[in-house]
């Protein structure tokens, strides 16, 4: 066998690899939902129409969604989900590692504040919700704190779990370079924790995504959520799907950006 690097050991194709074979997967997707949607006759077309049928929403609402003064551009849309989920998952992943933190000084915290935290965080952000109508009314604040919700609890005890695998020689060295405990904790503590912190951060990403476009249902007039709310009252099928599209498509270009931060700046642990 040949040692050279070409063909597909070339760290080149390697790399283009899993771009091409995924643009031709979503093609081959497309093309036979194409396909299937060609006969206006098939009962599916009416439920699941193609994007040839839904796509020209946009053009004809001259991009934009809803009725008179409610009505909002798709980038505005795509603009204010991104900033409520974002927001939510910043507070609670820097909240997160701080309260994480704090409660690793000591272990009767530990002892008594962990089983709490482990008691809240499997429940699920959409339970939120009711109680954050009540408290927050329907405006942004209500989708932010059902995102702060629905990771902090997870990432705090991410954050505790990080501590305590630290290996202990790395500790030793750093007090026998002379660190004391506030240099311990800045430059061996806290950058040992952050990427595996940050990595479960952009795991639960789905989830926050997903919490946040079900408060977006219960009412507020903007946000991708409310595009495809608008579609349900409206029974247009066509624009229920162009929601759709746009939140997986909006959602995957987060979940990669996320990877490409996590890679940049927790590249030591990558």
């Amino acid at each position: 066998m040949s040692n050279d690097n070409s063909g597909w050991y070339n760290p080149i194709s390697r790399s283009l690899l899993p771009l091409v074979c995924g643009l031709v997967s979503i093609a081959l997707f497309i093309g036979v939902w194409e396909g299937i949607g060609a006969n206006p006759e098939n009962p599916i077309v009416q439920v699941l129409p193609p994007p040839s049928k839904f796509l020209p929403v946009l053009l004809e609402s001259n991009f934009r969604i809803g009725l008179g003064s409610q009505s909002a551009t798709i980038y505005e849309s795509v603009f204010i989900t991104l900033f409520r989920v974002i927001l939510g998952m910043t507070i609670a992943f820097l909240g997160s590692v701080t309260f994480g933190l704090l409660i690793s000084l000591s272990q009767w915290s530990e002892l008594f504040i962990l089983p709490i935290l482990g008691l809240v965080a499997p429940i699920a952000p959409i339970a939120w919700i009711p109680l954050a109508l009540v408290i927050f009314g329907v405006s942004n604040l209500t989708a932010i704190f059902i995102v702060f919700m629905g990771v902090f609890f997870t990432l705090t005890i991410a954050t505790v779990a990080e501590i305590k695998k630290i290996p202990l020689n790395f500790l030793i060295t750093a007090e026998n370079l002379g660190a004391d405990n506030f240099a311990r904790w800045r430059f061996v503590i806290i950058p040992a924790v952050l990427p595996g912190v940050f990595t479960l951060l952009r795991l639960n990403f789905i989830a926050a995504w997903m919490a946040v476009l079900a408060a977006e249902m219960t009412g507020l007039r903007d946000g991708l959520g409310t595009v495809v709310m608008t579609g349900r009252n409206l029974f247009n099928s066509n624009l229920i799907l162009l929601g759709i599209s746009i939140i997986g498509i909006t959602g995957f270009a987060v979940d990669r950006l996320l990877l490409l931060i996590q890679k940049k700046f927790f590249w030591w642990k990558v």
